[in-house]
């Protein structure tokens, strides 16, 4: 499961490591933190080192708390891909000449698949601390099914933050000077200087319900789109509520 970062970083037993042995565990993490990782400055790391106290698993906690980890104890085998993808930029980061002439692997025309999520399996420990991780840079709000949270990152990329939308978000929005006599209020305060406040207020509101409305029907497409999806299934129906947070 996690052979090919385990080899990458030199571990003992990549083929071997069992993240459910507790004492196999615990010496991973030490030896990831004092090999790879180096968060802590090393008279800091005893707690760590301290692999028969009860008190481990806080200590452990801990240690993902500072590292910023977006997983908890209870899910240790995606914190553990975490870590190991963390150590592996870091060890790609110590050793930049030794890795930078490495020829990237290519695969044949025969191996290639023509669509890359035909063959992907949504219960992959590094698949789920990918979307994981993606969904809080994001700020998307936590599924139970990693293919929801996948499609509902997709859609807010694809809405929000490539380079057209990020150029029109950027563009200052230059106002239009506006007749106040040209609209008529309905009614009247019996106070000029009420009246034109009133006028104006209205004119704000009648603009944010446009605004409401725009987003309103981007989110209705972003939903479309989904359903008009062959390859999607009916718990898809709860993306709406992922993709509306964020309009």
């Amino acid at each position: 499961m996690f052979r090919r970062k385990l080899t990458a970083l030199d571990y003992h037993n990549p083929s071997g490591f069992d993240c459910n042995d507790e004492t196999e565990f615990r010496n991973f993490i030490v030896w990831l933190e004092d090999q790879k990782i180096r968060h802590y400055k090393i008279e800091d790391r005893g707690n760590l080192r301290n692999i028969p106290s009860s008190e481990w698993p806080k200590s452990f906690e801990q240690y993902l708390q500072d590292v910023n980890c977006p997983f908890s104890v209870q899910e240790r085998q995606e914190s553990v891909d975490w870590l190991l993808g963390l150590a592996v930029r870091f060890e790609y980061g110590d050793n930049v000449e030794k890795y930078k002439n490495c020829p990237p692997a290519t695969a044949t025309k025969a191996e290639k698949p023509s669509d890359p999520l035909i063959h992907l399996d949504s219960n992959n420990p590094d698949f789920k601390a990918g979307v994981m991780g993606l969904a809080n840079m994001l700020k998307i709000q936590r599924h139970d099914d990693y293919l929801v949270m996948l499609k509902a990152i997709r859609i807010l990329i694809q809405e929000r933050l490539t380079p057209e939308a990020i150029a029109k978000a950027r563009q200052s929005k230059e106002g239009l000077p506006v007749a106040l006599d040209k609209h008529i209020l309905g009614f009247d305060t019996g106070d000029a200087t009420l009246n034109e406040a009133a006028q104006i207020l209205r004119l704000l509101h009648i603009e944010e319900l446009r605004d409401l409305q725009t987003r309103i029907n981007e989110a209705i497409v972003a939903v479309q789109a989904i359903i008009a999806d062959p390859k999607t299934d009916h718990r898809l129906g709860k993306v709406s509520a992922l993709i509306l947070s964020h309009n």
